[in-house]
């Protein structure tokens, strides 16, 4: 048992040996370009270069890794209100993603009257179209396929004239976005939503 352990720790022996080796190598000022890279530098004999400018050549490294955005007062601003957004919309984010993708509901079931509360106050009431989804008035919510997406399951608002109409929580979500954080919302909708502002 411990032979075929070895044998699997050999690879990784012989690259850093191979490391080590490199590093001597560019220690010693025996190696002043990747050979194995047609596009790299090359320096002249003539230059005086040092181990740590040879290393950078090697290895494609010319400056230490540095972050200036989060220096800048204006990106630490956006992290803290995009952190903020995050915060207020991950409870109903999370519910309505249990609620269709979970065995919580079947296809064609409503919603118990504290997941619809939920629902109707964090989402419905902020799509941009409520009043024409809700129509005559609102009987329930129910999880159901989409009609033409059969995989899709979504929301849908049932009337009490028992008509129903699907909705996206996402508009909701985008909606309810723009409404609370308007500075911050179309930024934050492109870098989280896969549709963007539509």
């Amino acid at each position: 048992m411990a032979a075929p352990l070895l044998l699997r720790g050999v690879p990784l022996l012989r690259l850093r040996l191979h490391q080590h080796q490199l590093h001597h190598r560019l220690a010693a000022g025996l190696l002043t370009r990747r050979p194995w890279c047609a596009a790299a530098e090359s320096t002249r004999p003539d230059e005086d270069v040092s181990f740590s400018d040879q290393s950078a050549a090697v290895f494609g490294v010319k400056d230490p890794l540095q972050h200036p955005r989060w220096d800048n007062p204006d990106f630490r601003k956006w992290k803290d209100k995009e952190d903020e957004i995050l915060r207020d919309i991950e409870p109903i984010t999370f519910l309505t993603k249990e609620i269709l993708h979970s065995d919580r509901y079947m296809d064609g079931e409503r919603l118990t009257a504290e997941d619809e509360g939920a629902v109707v106050e964090k989402l419905l009431a902020y799509h941009p179209h409520s009043e024409d989804k809700i129509g005559c008035g609102l009987d329930s919510i129910m999880v159901d396929r989409h009609p033409q997406f059969r995989r899709s399951r979504c929301l849908f608002v049932v009337r009490t004239d028992g008509g129903w109409i699907d909705f996206s929580y996402q508009k909701c979500l985008r909606a309810y976005i723009r409404h609370k954080y308007p500075s911050y919302a179309e930024r934050f909708i492109k870098d989280h939503f896969k549709r963007g502002t539509s």
